[in-house]
């Protein structure tokens, strides 16, 4: 099978390759034919992989592709890790990313950059399955930077604007701040276990957990440091709180990328990493903790920044991280499984709703203002109707894909809440149930603004509306059937049916899903079942107030801006995390920058060292220079003084 394995990571780097460096050759119509063939082949292959380990048929593959180099019996090599885990993700990335592709060719058409585009977001699924199949340490960060650079050159593709050059570098430094925590953690993982090989790292977990790091008091386990600098990477990849900051402003990119790095490539990256690292996480109850204390954080804050902002690309960006924090949360809880379904659920409707909206965008000339939209269901029906259905999964309507994974993430918060289980449990629950009813709320909100009420665009864009192409709306239509079906079709095998097997390893007493399978009787049962819960109720209750604030009564937002004007501007500044990293941080480091240039460089290198040393031999010279007066006598005369001051000296001293 290595060869499958191989085709399906090289082909979108080849047709990277051919799209980037021979477009004058191939031309438009070949770029987007060659990148699109090879990710579609990428993904009928990933898929085949994931049905044969379903059946039964194909077992784990752990093999070398080929040896690197090897320096004193370490070995670093590229090699693929195939499970079910990364069988999983492989076929979720290679989908939404054939159907980005596919979109493109519609979004993109009157685009001067079109082939670079198009090279670009097949080199970006490259660098993701790179990351998601690799099976030790040194490939795994390849792939993270990798998705890392592609993030950098797509916001920033339109560079002749300021403000995507600002996003594309804003990413690039934010996530900077997180690799740096990553390269902590792989660094501990080779000193500690003496090998960057996953199952050599996994092997030896339990030893690394006996070892601390002397002389810090209290002392730390090895084990924490590694989990936390480890996560710390994952909160910049998959923005969680206080690294978050970046992925509101990466809607400057096109909405193709918005929805290729939101829902299948670099914000999954992390969550993928700490299920993939669950054998080591589940050795520190100080990392878990920490996972979701910052994702239950996330999960809520952020997204009651989608209640005031009108943006209808950045609504769903702030949609992301709330759900991003979701996942973060039910890693915290050892619920790894539960993550990495909501990851696969979370990956078709958000990709749904980011096409959707730039369905809309197209069609209202590229205004993104929800305030200047209003009405659209009757001119483009297939967008509404669409993103009707992705709206309704991410709320988690009962039936659609979005409910089974969210209901069970929230069954297994409150369950490892009962349980005592990891710290934070309890403040966890309480956001993630408090999230049901925000998502509802700036969900609808934007379905409301966007498609129902009074129109609110000029006469221009009116007169001109109508439903995009059929290159766009038939990856909407794609997308659309498994944000309806996936959740009810693998909740059983993915979740209850032991599908990770040993790809997420999970301690017997921190087995959340087991105790939750203990009473699964199946997907009608799980309906029946969460309709005794909150979540649904609050979920209904965010979209009736949603109805009420911007159909019914859309006088009443103003009412309370006017009447709580510190929350507004609160949640309007963002919780000022820009002001503060503009103001304190990047203002701090530039004052320090300028000290050190002032100190040390003009001062003591410049001033003490280059000129200070140039002034004394320029001063010395000048002194030297008069005993230099070209008479004989003068240096006769001086030499009998220094003739005679030696005589002296011997009979002084004889």
């Amino acid at each position: 099978m290595q060869g499958v394995y191989l085709t399906i990571v090289l082909a979108p780097l080849i047709a990277a390759i051919v799209a980037g460096l021979a477009g004058r050759v191939v031309g438009r119509q070949g770029a987007h034919a060659i990148t699109i063939g090879a990710v579609g082949l990428s993904f009928v292959l990933s898929a085949y992989t994931l049905w044969q380990m379903l059946v039964g048929r194909l077992g784990v593959y752990d093999g070398t592709v080929y040896q690197w180099f090897v320096t004193d019996g370490f070995q670093l090599q590229i090699g693929f890790l195939i499970d079910r885990l990364s069988a999983l993700m492989m076929t979720v990335v290679t989908f939404v990313s054939l159907m980005v592709h596919v979109y493109t060719v519609g979004y993109m058409h009157d685009d001067a950059g079109y082939q670079r585009f198009f090279s670009y977001i097949s080199l970006f699924t490259f660098a993701m399955l790179m990351l998601v199949m690799s099976n030790n340490f040194l490939q795994l960060f390849f792939g993270w930077e990798g998705v890392g650079l592609m993030s950098y050159l797509l916001i920033g593709f339109w560079y002749e604007r300021p403000t995507a050059n600002f996003a594309a570098l804003k990413a690039f430094i934010v996530n900077r701040v997180g690799d740096f925590g990553f390269l902590l953690g792989i660094a501990a993982i080779a000193y500690f276990a003496h090998s960057l090989d996953y199952t050599a790292v996994f092997r030896a977990a339990p030893q690394i957990a006996m070892h601390t790091l002397a002389p810090w008091e209290p002392n730390w386990s090895a084990m924490t440091f590694i989990c936390i600098s480890l996560f710390v990477g994952a909160m910049g990849k998959s923005a969680q709180v206080p690294l978050h900051v970046w992925l509101p402003d990466s809607m400057e990119g096109p909405t193709p990328i918005s929805a290729l790095i939101h829902a299948a490539t670099m914000v999954t990256a992390g969550i993928f990493m700490v299920a993939r690292m669950s054998p080591l996480f589940e050795w520190s109850r100080t990392a878990l903790a920490l996972v979701i204390f910052v994702g239950a954080t996330t999960a809520l804050f952020t997204g009651l920044l989608g209640v005031v902002n009108n943006d209808i690309k950045r609504v769903i960006a702030y949609s992301t991280l709330s759900q991003l924090g979701y996942m973060a949360v039910a890693l915290g809880a050892s619920a790894y499984g539960v993550a990495i379904f909501h990851l696969m659920t979370h990956a078709f409707f958000k990709a749904l709703l980011f096409l959707a909206a730039g369905s809309v965008i197209l069609a209202m000339h590229h205004e993104q203002d929800m305030r200047r939209m209003g009405g659209l269901r009757r001119y483009m029906p297939i967008t509404y109707w669409t993103s009707l259905v992705g709206a309704l999964a991410l709320i988690g309507f009962p039936g659609f894909s979005g409910f089974y994974s969210k209901d069970a993430l929230i069954e297994a918060v409150h369950e490892a809440w009962r349980a005592q289980q990891v710290p934070f449990a309890g403040y966890a629950y309480f956001c993630v149930l408090v999230g049901a009813f925000v998502t509802a709320l700036y969900t609808f909100r934007l379905i409301f603004m966007t498609f129902h009420g009074t129109e609110r665009m000029d006469q221009h864009t009116r007169e001109h509306l109508h439903e995009s192409p059929w290159v766009i709306w038939v990856p909407l239509v794609l997308l659309a059937v498994p944000s309806l079906v996936i959740g009810a079709l693998t909740i059983t095998p993915v979740l209850f049916g032991g599908y990770f097997g040993p790809s997420i390893l999970v301690m017997p007493q921190h087995d959340v899903l087991a105790r939750l399978g203990e009473e699964f009787r199946g997907p009608l049962q799980f309906i029946l079942d969460a309709l005794k819960s909150p979540t649904v109720y609050l979920a209904l209750a965010g979209v009736a107030t949603a109805w009420l604030f911007y159909l019914k009564r859309p006088e009443l937002p103003e009412m309370f801006r006017r009447r709580l004007p510190l929350l507004y501007d609160l949640l309007d500044h963002k919780y000022y995390f820009d002001w503060f990293n503009e103001h304190v941080i990047a203002a701090g480091t530039r004052a320090i920058g300028r000290g050190f240039w002032q100190l040390g460089d003009r001062f003591v290198i410049d001033g003490v060292f280059v000129n200070g040393s140039a002034r004394t031999v320029d001063w010395l010279g000048a002194v030297v220079r008069h005993l230099q007066s070209g008479y004989l006598y003068h240096y006769a005369f001086a030499m009998i003084i220094g003739l005679s001051a030696l005589l002296a000296y011997l009979l002084l001293h004889s």
